[in-house]
């Protein structure tokens, strides 16, 4: 262990993966606060909490499981001129179900009479487990990503438990910030479309830059934080 913390590029690949780490879960914190805004305020905290933990936990799972990982890239079916892996399944699966979730949830905001909370126990877990298997489908390529670019289990589970750990801190005010502007929900359920798209594409072997897809989220965020300003300012000036 004291090799570890001497070496300086062992340094430089925790440094490395904690950053990626934290970038790939930008998809991840959107969907968290999306999803949980479903539940009553006094239980989102609590969700988001249980889930990101419960997430964590299969990560490491994951990076434990190193020789089944590299499994997962291999082709165990075939349709057409097309040779699926498992990782291509958990993708494709992941990319349907992040559609489905967005787009019920944009309806859900087109219709706002008819939005209801998710109330009660089952409705809890049901955020919870939805929150643990969206994680599970960000988080594959990010697993796979930390074993080709360190070579010390203790060095992936640091970063992966840190990058968990700022998702969490990270998680509430964003929550916060998008249920008091509504149309920041809006372009966050746009953000997830596009992520769906993107997992859906690469399970079908057509690889989306994830550069493109984070650069457009930039550009769209900034643009909904100057009409934010603008609105602000509107109100500033000309309170009623």
């Amino acid at each position: 262990m004291l090799e570890l913390l001497t070496n300086p590029a062992v340094w430089a690949s925790f440094l490395t993966l904690t950053v990626l780490e934290i970038v790939l879960g930008v998809d991840n914190i959107i969907f968290l606060s999306v999803t949980a805004s479903r539940l009553p305020a006094h239980q989102q905290k609590q969700a988001r909490l249980i889930g990101l933990s419960g997430a964590l936990l299969m990560r490491i799972g994951l990076l434990f499981s190193i020789s089944w990982i590299a499994t997962l890239t291999t082709p165990v079916a075939s349709i057409w001129a097309y040779a699926f892996s498992w990782r291509d399944i958990i993708l494709t699966a992941g990319g349907l179900f992040l559609l489905y979730k967005a787009s019920t949830e944009i309806f859900a905001e087109m219709e706002p009479y008819k939005a209801t909370e998710t109330k009660g126990t089952s409705g809890f877990l049901a955020v919870i487990l939805q929150i643990m298997v969206l994680d599970l489908v960000f988080s594959l390529d990010s697993v796979i990503t930390a074993v080709g670019i360190a070579q010390h289990i203790e060095v992936m589970i640091a970063a992966v438990v840190i990058a968990v750990l700022i998702m969490m801190a990270a998680a509430e005010p964003i929550g916060s910030f998008v249920e008091r502007h509504p149309s920041t929900k809006m372009l966050a359920l746009a953000f997830l479309v596009m992520v769906g798209m993107a997992l859906l594409a690469d399970g079908l072997h057509f690889h989306v830059e994830r550069g493109f897809i984070y650069a457009a989220m930039v550009f769209a965020g900034a643009v909904e934080a100057l009409n934010l300003f603008r609105a602000s300012r509107r109100n500033r000036d000309n309170p009623s």
